[in-house]
């Protein structure tokens, strides 16, 4: 394509959640968007592939904030997509459970009286504590507005920044000395990479308090939603194309006139979205285009750490089905687990079993997460390989991935001792998969790292200096398809009426 083509309202790079949603929003209220994903399949975290007819989440493994009424699901139903999800929810006593290494288990249920009740049972002497818990992540997410589908409140996190600032484990250890229970409440912490020395509190409260409002599985995988939001985006006459890398910029002044990918297209536009990681709009948009206070704060910004996945599939009829999710701690410090021991590895893993249409008593496919620090992988970072370009790593990367499968079967056989006797097929992942896909240069899973200590360091806004370039997705409020969704909006605040839309959301 030239330069002589279309002028798009809008041109959004990367096709990720906050991506799609962003240019959704857009169309909706009569803008013409367009987004280029350098991938096959769009959809960012949302990515699936399929292994012996099983279908494996790459990233979103269950979402939040999805029972009637509650902030994501107004927001599907908003965009016309909720009743087209389709979805199982986890059990109401148990949709997490957190299992250490003693083989104590012990169940989050949905629902904060949920939540609670079964905390009590198993900590009749905390019950202090624990409502305290409760009461704290409900009145930190009330100092988050848009979190709460409100344009404004009294108490907003602007205005009082300290609450930013608290540590979530100083926290827990100012409300209980049982340190049981302090590594209880947090023991879902890999979905937010929690650790002792850095992670804030208001991160805690944003997630926890989504998956205690409607826990879900999506039915053969979360690409789903990317599709139905695709859909949707050419329904109100928007384009989405794939295989278009974005590598650079043309300006007029100060402000961009389109972008050109690395196959030689460009795409001109009036505003520029990205939704790939701040390090890499500056190299794509230019790095003299931006404050050198910003470029150098932005890059040395740490990014959380990243992961090694382990896929399995099942014979069949061979293993049961799991409505929940499971936390398997080799250590009683959970929020010591990222920072690990390579030789006790893995210290933590996420453990699941997929949902599928007419799910039984059996499950077909199970995926498993565990920390990786991208270091692990380094010698091989020169390497790339993904659907839309194909590469080798090598036989000794190989090797590597064969033995941290083995590594994390072995450790499986802890809490299921005859798990071998079920697997069928063994695949994996490495930082390196996330970091070739997700375009975050050391395979984050949750993109730029909140640190209590300093929390105004790793800030991202949606403007930037470039008049007509914003930013959006999970590095500007928090991760996850939520905290993405959230950081839709607050671009798109920008060039509609932000009070309007929160209402037509609320009132979908």
């Amino acid at each position: 394509m030239d330069s002589n083509t279309k002028i798009y309202d809008f041109v959004i790079i990367g096709s990720g959640m906050g991506g799609l949603l962003s240019s959704v929003l857009l169309a909706m209220k009569g803008f013409s968007v367009l987004v280029l994903e350098k991938n096959h399949q769009i959809g960012g975290s949302l990515q699936v592939f399929s292994r012996d007819k099983c279908v494996f989440d790459t990233g979103v493994h269950y979402i939040g904030s999805l029972d009637a009424g509650e902030n994501l699901n107004q927001i599907f139903r908003y965009v016309g997509i909720l009743d087209k999800i389709k979805m199982k929810r986890l059990d109401d006593d148990c949709f997490d459970l957190i299992r250490f290494p003693d083989g104590t288990e012990i169940k989050h249920g949905q629902g904060y009286r949920n939540f609670k009740k079964h905390l009590k049972l198993s900590f009749p002497e905390e019950e202090r504590a624990i409502d305290l818990f409760c009461d704290k992540i409900q009145e930190i997410c009330d100092y988050f507005p848009l979190y709460n589908l409100e344009e404004d409140s009294a108490e907003t996190y602007t205005k009082n920044p300290d609450i930013l600032e608290i540590s979530a484990w100083k926290y827990l250890e100012s409300i209980t000395e049982n340190e049981r229970l302090k590594n209880v409440l947090v023991g879902s912490g890999p979905l937010y990479a929690g650790d002792v020395d850095s992670t804030p509190l208001y991160v805690v409260a944003l997630i926890m308090n989504s998956y205690l409002k409607g826990s879900y599985r999506m039915i053969d995988g979360g690409s789903q939603i990317a599709k139905l939001l695709t859909k949707r985006l050419h329904e109100l006459g928007g384009d989405i194309f794939k295989h278009q890398e974005v590598c650079g910029a043309e300006f007029e002044g100060k402000n961009i006139v389109s972008v050109r990918t690395k196959c030689g297209d460009v795409f001109r536009g009036k505003n520029f979205i990205s939704n790939v990681h701040p390090k890499l709009t500056v190299d794509i948009f230019g790095k003299d285009n931006f404050r050198p206070a910003y470029r150098r704060r932005i890059q040395r910004i740490e990014n959380t750490i990243s992961s090694f996945m382990l896929y399995l599939t099942f014979h069949e009829n061979s293993f049961p089905y799991m409505n929940y999710n499971i936390y398997v701690y080799s250590k009683d410090n959970v929020w010591k687990t990222v920072e690990y021991n390579e030789q006790e590895w893995p210290e933590v893993m996420f453990v699941c079993t997929s949902a599928t249409r007419n799910q039984g008593i059996y499950a077909e496919s199970m995926s498993v997460m565990a920390y990786m620090d991208y270091k692990e992988v380094a010698e091989w970072s020169e390497t790339f390989n993904t659907i839309a370009q194909k590469g080798e790593r090598g036989n000794e990367y190989e090797l590597f991935k064969r033995k941290k499968e083995e590594q994390m079967i072995d450790e499986l056989e802890k809490t299921f001792p005859n798990i071998r006797q079920s697997i069928k097929s063994v695949y994996s992942s490495t930082p390196l998969t996330y970091k070739n896909y997700i375009g975050t240069e050391d395979g984050a899973l949750y993109g730029i790292k909140k640190d209590y200590n300093d929390i105004m360091f790793s800030k991202i806004n949606a403007k930037t200096r470039i008049p007509n370039l914003y930013q959006t997705g999970q590095n500007l409020v928090f991760h996850g398809i939520l905290g993405a969704s959230i950081g839709a909006l607050v671009t798109c605040f920008n060039f509609v009426d932000g009070k309007q839309l929160i209402d037509e959301i609320k009132n979908a």
